[in-house]
């Protein structure tokens, strides 16, 4: 186990920049067809390559299928990082191991591929299938899982192995967008005063000013959120509406004549990205329409992308946790067989591939080792005990639900 997950941290894939990932898939597929996995490989982009690997069951049509998922890309390592060791070679201190991906979640996919080899190589049967995928672009947008699905990749359950500290997590939405400020017209800074004063007689504006106003905007739309929404096992105002990104204006003897605003926004399961995409063009074409310039200007609206580098956009969709669903009553068991105690199900802060599994129609959990505080941090890092245990776990669950007949429930 210990050195799968070196191989795999040793090879670099941080995203940006991506398009690194073409080694550590051959492995993985390469680790795959040796425990009798098919292998489908296709390129999202060049350079980043998914791999999925299935495993048919004995009697597939009858029994529980499975989907195990995770990500190759990894946080970007910057040159004025401090690291105590390599970041892209595995160290191992007591009963730590360290290293870029060792939670976030390089963890998760060894521990899946440790799984898949012991079943083989103990000869365990299993009587559904099985699907492992491997994807790209998780850490950047580019929804390699999302491929999948279109691809016509499904199961009945489905688990994402990302960092969840072996907890059992849903999670809320995000969506990026942009709102722009754009003047039909350039002006000479030396004009600004006609712009501002009275008698001056120029209808024009400055942009940057304008954006202010939305950003003011944003913000009480924002504490609104905080007051009127909620949803179970989140803190009230986790969904927020983060101005990240500014740009504008071309020139300091120029009035700004176009000014870009980059927002995150997160949002609850019972929301979609488009609902709150809505309501916040709505609030903020309100605020213009208030505004004796842009009302005749107002600002413009682009939403999400496939990918935070090629377009600088993305989306990652919420999904919930149905507790009463047979894979989570058998995710709760084996985990409970694991630690002597019960799993606990919350809602996650961060934001993974989960949600385009969901929104295909898979029930799926996030279950994975690592802590959060860990993923893309310095000197991230993975306690070899929970990763044993969490394989332990791991294996356990795959051998019950994928020989448990489909028409069985609770």
């Amino acid at each position: 186990m210990i050195q799968l997950l070196s191989d795999l941290i040793a090879f670099p894939t941080p995203a940006p920049p991506a398009r690194n990932t073409t080694e550590i898939q051959h492995y993985i597929a390469d680790e795959l067809r040796a425990t009798q996995f098919t292998i489908d490989q296709w390129d999202v982009y060049s350079g980043d390559p998914n791999v999925v690997g299935t495993r048919k069951g004995s009697k597939s049509s009858e029994y529980q299928s499975l989907i195990l998922n995770g990500h190759v890309d990894v946080a970007a390592v910057e040159e004025d990082e401090f690291w105590q060791t390599p970041p892209f070679e595995a160290t191992v201190k007591d009963r730590t191991l360290f290293g870029r991906g060792a939670a976030d979640m390089k963890g998760g996919i060894a521990a899946c591929l440790f799984s898949l080899r012991l079943l083989h190589e103990y000869g365990i049967a299993l009587r559904g299938d099985i699907i492992l995928q491997s994807v790209i672009g998780e850490e950047v947008g580019e929804a390699g899982t999302k491929q999948c699905c279109d691809r016509g990749y499904s199961a009945d359950f489905a688990l994402v192995a990302d960092t969840s500290d072996c907890e059992i997590h849903g999670q809320g939405g995000v969506v990026t967008g942009w709102v722009t400020v754009k003047s039909p017209t350039t002006h000479h800074d030396g004009t600004r005063h006609r712009m501002i004063h009275a008698g001056g007689e120029l209808r024009a504006a400055s942009a940057i000013e304008k954006m202010t106003k939305l950003i003011t905007a944003l913000q009480e739309l924002e504490r609104d959120w905080a007051i009127h929404k909620s949803y179970p096992g989140f803190s009230p105002g986790t969904n927020t509406i983060n101005p990240a990104v500014i740009e504008g204006g071309r020139h300091a003897a120029f009035v700004a004549d176009e000014c870009r605003l980059w927002i995150t926004v997160h949002f609850y399961p019972d929301e979609s990205a488009d609902s709150v995409a809505k309501e916040i063009e709505n609030h903020l074409l309100a605020t213009a329409n208030a505004d004796l310039w842009m009302k005749d200007h107002p600002p413009t609206f682009h939403w999400g992308g496939a990918s935070m580098i090629e377009d600088r956009g993305e989306v990652f969709p919420s999904f919930s946790i149905d507790e009463k669903h047979l894979g989570v009553h058998f995710l709760q068991e084996a985990h409970e067989s694991t630690y002597a105690e019960p799993v606990k199900i919350s809602m996650s802060p961060s934001v993974n591939d989960g949600g385009w599994l969901a929104e295909a129609g898979i029930p799926t959990v996030c279950y994975g080792p690592g802590k959060l505080e860990h993923a893309h941090a310095v000197n991230e890092q993975m306690n070899i005990d929970q990763l044993l245990n969490y394989t332990k776990t791991l294996l356990r669950f795959i051998t019950m639900w994928c020989n448990q007949p489909k028409e069985w429930s609770i």
